[in-house]
């Protein structure tokens, strides 16, 4: 019995080049994948030529040819034009000189010596005879069962092939066509945020002069609306700071480096924290020279210690910085006694504009753009970030950057390797 195949060919000729078409294939040059499956074709029908065809406007393309030299062949003149017509699932022609379409076809008097065919249409998902698996032989023949199946079957296969090519051109496509949106979106993102920022300014400085100016004249709620007004404007103005950061750390690589040392970095941000909070920051026991991109690093680590701070139910937080290194990477890790992460958010945490807890400490609503910003850091950097916590308890942040191939421990009294501050 034969492998039949399941799609009824369509035989409307402009359909059927707009399929062929649309597979982009026609003219590409030959492929190992296509390749491995003539030569398998013609060892197991024990024929001398195998081709897989793609029957053009006016030329029979071979996508593949095993055991002719040529590429291409008039379409007019090609046996694959019948067998895509044949209502067959396998189209043979066991003596061509015997059979009236074909003695006269100079691929059978000529030196091709076109014999025997055996042709298995490759019919695509909407039914579109796209070309043919065939085989050839020069003197006349027939195939068995067994290799008539197996025809069929690697038939299939091609078809397979041609469905996979079109899907990758499609996400090629596709891919381009998101990365034009980004690019774009992030360049809307870039110049709204940019253009608010100075009428943000003027609204907070506008509201301190309103303060400043009539506070005789308003009462206590009209003092509350105005210090409402300033505190939504900070709000405002830290959300589109913080998505100017983060579509401004694409530009933050890896290769981008310099050589600084941990404790010089993590003393630097005491500068950039907020001096209100009274909390303990323990810095790694040992001190270490590293290679990296220190502003992007700088930023991981002040949206984490930042983000421990703000989320901290306890009196004196306390903040444990670690580092360690392999052949391969500087590892980092931050650990708080914070409130924790519900294991509910854990999986999201990083996704941008998703929140793990509804306020900080202060009362004000996160927007979910720090810790995105960090795992895409992260990643800039050649790293992996993970997160695990408790609740009530604390979170603890692990996250990896990529090395150079330098030496990176430093030794020397000049180097205080333990030590702690307070903010």
């Amino acid at each position: 019995m034969f492998i039949f195949h399941k799609k009824t060919k369509v035989l409307n000729e402009r359909k059927r080049q707009e399929a062929v078409d649309s597979y982009k294939l026609v003219g590409t040059l030959p492929e190992r994948s296509y390749d491995d499956i003539t030569q398998i074709a013609a060892y197991i029908c024990d024929a001398p030529i195998s081709l897989v065809t793609m029957l053009d406007y006016n030329r029979n393309f071979l996508k593949s040819h095993y055991g002719v030299p040529f590429s291409e062949s008039p379409r007019k003149i090609s046996f694959c034009t019948h067998a895509i017509q044949s209502p067959e699932s396998i189209f043979v022609i066991p003596d061509a000189r015997k059979d009236d379409r074909f003695k006269n076809n100079p691929l059978v008097t000529g030196e091709m010596k076109a014999i025997f065919y055996a042709g298995v249409p490759l019919i695509d998902k909407g039914g579109h005879a796209l070309g043919t698996l065939c085989v050839f032989d020069h003197k006349p023949r027939t195939l068995s069962d067994r290799q008539k199946n197996t025809l069929i079957a690697l038939a299939n296969q091609v078809v397979n092939l041609f469905e996979l090519h079109r899907q990758n051109l499609e996400n090629k496509a596709l891919q381009k066509n998101l990365l034009k949106k980004n690019s774009l979106l992030k360049d809307f993102a870039g110049v709204v945020s940019h253009d608010m920022k100075m009428p943000l300014a003027n609204i907070i400085t506008t509201t301190d002069l309103l303060k400043a100016k009539y506070k005789e004249l308003l009462d206590e709620k009209g003092l509350d609306y105005l210090n409402y007004l300033k505190s939504s404007s900070f709000s405002l103005s830290e959300y589109i700071n913080g998505i100017l950061l983060h579509y401004e750390s694409d530009n933050l690589t890896i290769n981008q480096r310099e050589l600084f040392d941990i404790h010089d970095l993590l003393e630097e941000l005491e500068d950039l924290l907020n001096a209100d909070y009274k909390c303990v920051i323990h810095l790694p026991e040992t001190n270490h020279l590293i290679n990296c991109n220190k502003v992007a690093l700088n930023q991981i680590f002040l949206n984490l210690i930042g983000n421990s701070l703000k989320y901290s139910d306890k009196e004196s937080p306390e903040i444990y910085i670690s580092f360690d290194e392999n052949d391969d990477f500087y590892l980092f890790e931050v650990k708080d006694n914070g409130i924790g992460i519900a294991p509910d958010k854990l999986g999201e945490i990083f996704d941008l504009f998703t929140i793990a807890t509804d306020k900080d400490k202060n009362g004000n609503r996160g927007n979910g753009i720090g810790l995105s910003t960090v795992k895409k850091l992260v990643t800039n950097l050649g790293g992996k970030i993970n997160v695990t916590s408790e609740i009530g308890k604390g979170t603890t942040f692990k996250f990896t950057a990529r090395k150079a191939d330098i030496p990176t421990q430093i030794s020397g009294p000049e180097y205080d390797t333990s030590k702690s501050y307070k903010n």
